[in-house]
């Protein structure tokens, strides 16, 4: 339910009332039984919740990730030392 803003045209009492959509404005102030006028509010700000909303979800890494020497070779073998594709 949104939240509304209110404002006696006659003693300038401000309020809020949280009301369905649908229903009417109110009319009368609950302080003085003067007319009141809804105020226009800037409402709330967008909320994201979930992952893919901020920079760093998709920054890549700095330096690419190394992939350790081949572990099946001997030492002697000629691919010793060298990174598996």
């Amino acid at each position: 339910m949104p939240t509304y803003d209110y404002q006696c045209l006659s003693c300038s009492h401000q309020f809020e009332l949280f009301q369905n959509m649908s229903d009417a404005p109110i009319s009368v102030c609950p302080e003085c039984a003067g007319e009141v006028k809804r105020l226009i509010g800037s409402g709330s700000g967008m909320i994201f919740k979930g992952s893919g909303f901020f920079a760093t979800d998709y920054k890549k890494s700095s330096a690419p990730e190394e992939k350790p020497p081949c572990s099946n070779c001997p030492k002697e073998c000629p691919n010793a030392g060298k990174k598996e594709e």
